[in-house]
């Protein structure tokens, strides 16, 4: 599998309608997981064979059930990471735990895609979103066929998300780049509405206590209460991240 193709691949997977979901498990201690995952089927819909055969290099074979490390992506691509500047290597370095998971079936349409990390408090989470922003400088800003890409510019809106927890209450607070989102608006989503329109982004928020209240009047909650989930159109999302801000307390 090749690393040029994966990299391409995570800057294809938002050119079609995608459903992406923000999965937040938080235990007792303060440590977790968190899993950016994405449903793609409709990309497999459009474009399963080649899709099959890149990931495959194998015309024949139409399933993948695959797992790696951005480490050994970085490890590839170290002579272009080494030119970059300090500030951006470090923002790549904060990536290096995500696991990325492909599951792939050309026959049923399917393509599940996924990015996880453990970390040991809350507060890691914080900008690990900067490392999309450097990624797509070194593989540049279009694909081959001259289209913007949205991932970079799209799930890390150019906006930090800022992620607290104490116990007591957990934030979630986007730090909005006004005139870099500005700008998307005018590029990128100019190309890609028409892709993106059916999309939907989801927050799905795991606690160790129940939820006494949450900020977000559009927020559902598990019958015990331990899980917040939040969906909105990406469209909207990639416009207003701050709809996606969330203050949650607990019992």
């Amino acid at each position: 599998m090749k690393s040029k193709f994966l990299l391409l691949l995570t800057f294809l997977v938002v050119l079609v309608s995608c459903n992406f979901t923000e999965n937040l498990n938080v235990k007792d201690d303060g440590t977790g997981t968190f899993a950016l995952e994405v449903d793609g089927s409709g990309l497999m819909a459009m474009a399963g064979d080649k899709l099959s055969e890149g990931l495959t290099q194998n015309k024949d074979t139409k399933v993948v059930d695959s797992t790696f490390s951005f480490k050994e992506i970085f490890e590839a691509k170290k002579d272009s990471i080494s030119k970059l500047s300090p500030e951006q290597q470090a923002a790549l370095k904060k990536m290096e735990n995500f696991v990325m998971r492909i599951k792939m079936d050309a026959d049923k349409q399917q393509f599940l895609f996924s990015m996880d990390t453990p970390f040991k408090s809350v507060g890691d989470l914080q900008n690990m979103m900067d490392g999309f922003t450097t990624l797509k400088d070194l593989k540049g800003k279009s694909n081959k066929d001259g289209m913007s890409n949205p991932l970079a510019n799209g799930i890390g809106n150019n906006t930090k998300i800022d992620y607290s927890y104490n116990g007591k209450t957990f934030v979630r607070n986007a730090i909005i780049d006004k005139e870099a989102l500005d700008k998307i608006k005018n590029d990128s989503l100019g190309m890609t509405k028409m892709f993106l329109a059916s999309s939907k982004y989801t927050l799905k928020y795991h606690f160790p206590k129940a939820v006494k209240k949450v900020s977000n009047p559009d927020a559902l909650f598990s019958a015990d209460r331990k899980t917040v989930t939040v969906e909105y159109p990406f469209l909207d999302y990639m416009e207003h991240p701050e709809k996606l801000n969330l203050n949650v307390s607990f019992e």
